[in-house]
């Protein structure tokens, strides 16, 4: 690593044409310091954006800022090292490839190569400033040392509570130019010393090139010219993808970038047309790489390049932010994630301070979203326009074609109603949301002020609105098919249970959280008839069809409401049940439910129970005490038309409680269920005495099944009271 000293200033920066700021720069030569402590050969210093839950790369050193250009500007909540240790107030460490990808995967779609990362909070007991990161090659050990943790953590707090007195003072804190380490070499000659060492080098049969950080060429022989196809005087200054046409190929770029960022040799073969082939081999080090260009056999060639480059360094930026942006939207699943995700994601990358996600439906406008405006009211009249305004968001729509204004009045000399209907806002994006060859919507990305759009940004922000299209339409039709399953099985499950003297009930349903959060589990709670009682009677139902998908609710469905006809008609629950069964096995489903029914008798503390493949009842008795009901039953319904199903009665004194549940209350990967059932009895035995709905709650809750449930739930709670 090379000390303070041997740094020159980039003119790559985004701020390399800033003047220095007053003083010495704090920000530089605290990273330039701690890189050196740590022998880490790349890092950033990144600054929270004042009113704003932004963090904003202020200086990176070790490394072109192409290599960080998705990150530059970031949201506070993003899922990435280096906002979640200012977020969470710690130092996160990622050691190596496969730890990115398991748990920074957008990142590792863009970076896909062997370094380790630690990032480290910059913030006192205070206030948090910022934060730090810091990489090493890919053979950094995976474990970060005690003495690296501690050189870490001790200049970020010395630079914070440097930035808390800047604060304290009023001395704002720029931005400061980038640390790039100078090139391997200016010439050979002046770095061999010799002019021996520069024929040395031409007499060698193979192609030498020195690049700098940059990747341009700051040295080629004769050979490697020869090679190439140029003269060397074309060569130099210049980047080697860039220039040579047929390795105008992103494949090769990403070797050089691979070399960098891992500080392990690289190589590629590439063919020059009409039949040679090439091998490329890069050796890096922290203050550039050497090329060595060889002819190598012919091999078959990977395939056509994707992309095309760029005549500078941008196309790897803009590459590089839709591959990370894609990876974040893929990740959305609602229309309102769509909405937070391009908020906490693409608008900080592109300097947006507030956006409005507009959707289309029946020839009107509808606010899907927005987040950034001081005055909610402001957007959300828009909703319900019609399409054929003269408002910039629905011509967007209308159109296809994206519109950008610099400025307020650019925007008011072509939509003069503008005037009456101020944002607070000085720039704006209007990108229409095209998927499927048909609008879906239209994202308006806002600025608080004039923002002028180049023309490289609006080709990566018409890029990034196709990727808002595709994850919009995505969200759009899961929130669809989301409300239809819930309304379905809102519709099919009973509002309400019905009040019975002499029972108290309490009941709980949870869809699975995976497919389509429908599934066949039910209940049912029915007031019954009973001659010669003092109190009325009831039957219970709870069951479970096979499957989580439309098909299994219908059937769920007409299970229960069959178990009601045959209920009305007075069936014994014996009886019930194999009615039930044939019913099953005559709609020619290819579905198996399991049941288990009973016939409440309050008055008499008494209940009748069929099972017909089910998990068993629990039993809490008035003392605390928690019996599981090894019921006799049948198979399960829908298998044999002449299965019976015996019955068996159960003693139901005043406070005892009944819990009948399905096994997705019970069954969950790696747990036994038996050691469910237990905890499940325990549980009960424990609470019992509660409030019924408490009850219930709580069952449910301790399940461990209430965050990811691959099955639904479904819990019937009966409390025999005394009737009255």
């Amino acid at each position: 690593m090379v000390g303070v000293s041997d740094w020159h200033v980039s003119g790559q920066g985004r701020d390399a044409a800033a003047p220095p700021p007053v003083g010495r720069p704090l920000l530089s030569l605290t990273l330039a310091a701690l890189m050196d402590d740590v022998h880490a050969h790349s890092g950033a210093v990144y600054l929270l954006t004042p009113g704003e839950p932004v963090l904003e790369m202020a200086v990176m050193a070790g490394l072109p800022r192409a290599f960080a250009a998705p990150w530059e500007r970031v949201g506070l909540s993003a899922p990435i090292p280096v906002a979640e240790a200012a977020r969470d107030r710690r130092l996160v460490w990622v050691s190596g490839e496969e730890d990115m990808a398991r748990h920074y995967p957008r990142i590792a779609v863009v970076l896909p190569y062997p370094f380790a990362l630690a990032a480290l909070p910059v913030a006192t007991d205070r206030a948090t400033y910022g934060a730090v990161f810091v990489t090493w090659p890919g053979s950094h050990p995976a474990e970060l040392s005690d003495r690296e943790r501690d050189h870490l953590t001790a200049a970020c707090d010395r630079l914070a509570m440097r930035l808390e007195r800047a604060v304290e003072e009023g001395r704002p804190i720029h931005p400061e130019p980038d640390l790039i380490a100078p090139a391997s070499v200016a010439t050979v000659a002046g770095t061999l010393g010799t002019v021996e060492a520069v024929r040395m080098v031409a007499r060698l049969p193979y192609g030498l090139c020195a690049l700098d950080l940059h990747g341009r060429i700051s040295f080629a022989n004769a050979a490697a010219a020869d090679l190439l196809g140029l003269p060397v005087s074309g060569l130099l200054g210049t980047q080697l993808w860039a220039t040579v046409p047929w390795l105008n190929d992103p494949v090769y770029e990403d070797r050089y970038r691979a070399a960098l960022l891992s500080q392990q040799a690289t190589s590629f073969v590439a063919l020059r047309p009409p039949s040679d082939w090439l091998s490329f081999r890069l050796y890096p080090s922290t203050n550039g790489l050497s090329l060595r260009i060889t002819r190598a056999r012919a091999v078959a060639r990977e395939g056509p390049a994707g992309f095309r480059h760029a005549d500078t360094g941008t196309r790897l930026v803009t590459i590089s932010q839709v591959l990370s942006l894609a990876g974040a939207l893929t990740e959305a699943v609602g229309v309102q994630d769509v909405v937070q995700l391009v908020a906490d994601e693409i608008a900080p990358a592109v300097g947006s301070q507030a956006l409005v996600l507009l959707g289309t439906q029946a020839g009107r406008l509808h606010v899907l979203g927005h987040r950034g405006y001081p005055d909610p009211h402001v957007v959300e009249r828009f909703d319900g326009m019609p399409l054929n305004e003269q408002t910039p968001g629905a011509h967007a729509l209308r159109s296809g074609v994206p519109a950008f204004f610099d400025s307020r009045q650019q925007l008011e000399r072509l939509y003069p109603a503008r005037n009456s209907t101020p944002d607070g806002m000085a720039a704006w994006a209007y990108l229409p949301l095209i998927a499927s060859g048909r609008p879906v919507g239209t994202c308006v990305l806002a600025y608080t002020d004039p923002h002028p759009f180049p023309a490289d940004e609006r080709a990566v922000l018409t890029s990034l609105s196709g990727l808002i299209a595709q994850a919009l339409e995505r969200a759009r039709l899961y929130d669809a098919k989301h409300q239809l399953a819930h309304g379905l099985q809102a519709a099919l499950l009973p509002h309400s249970l019905p009040s019975l003297p002499g029972i108290e009930a309490a009941a709980r349903y949870l869809p699975a959280t995976q497919g389509m959060e429908i599934g066949g589990d039910f209940y049912d709670l029915v007031p019954t008839g009973g001659e010669g009682t003092t109190g009325g009677q009831a039957a219970a139902v709870i069951g479970d069809v096979q499957g989580h998908n439309v098909t299994a609710a219908g059937l769920m469905g007409q299970i229960r409401t069959a178990v009601r006809a045959y209920t009305t008609v007075g069936q014994p629950p014996g009886e019930v049940m194999s009615s039930t069964n044939r019913l099953l096995i005559d709609l020619g489903t290819e579905l198996f439910a399991s049941c288990v029914y009973l016939r409440l008798d309050p008055a008499h503390g008494q209940v009748v129970m069929a099972r017909a493949g089910h998990p068993p009842p629990l039993l809490r008795k008035p003392d605390g005490k928690v019996r599981v009901l090894d019921l006799a039953g049948g198979p399960l319904l829908g298998i044999d038309p002449a299965a019976t199903y015996p019955t068996t009665d159960v003693a139901l004194p005043p406070g005892a409680l009944l819990a009948l549940y399905t096994d997705g209350l019970i069954e969950s990967p790696g747990v036994d269920i038996e050691d469910a059932l237990a905890g499940l009895a325990q549980r009960l035995g424990e609470i019992g005495d509660r409030p019924l709905d408490e009850v219930a709650d709580s069952l449910v809750e301790h399940s461990g099944t209430a965050e990811q449930r691959v099955d639904d739930v479904a819990l019937l709670l009966l409390r025999a009271r005394p009737t009255s």
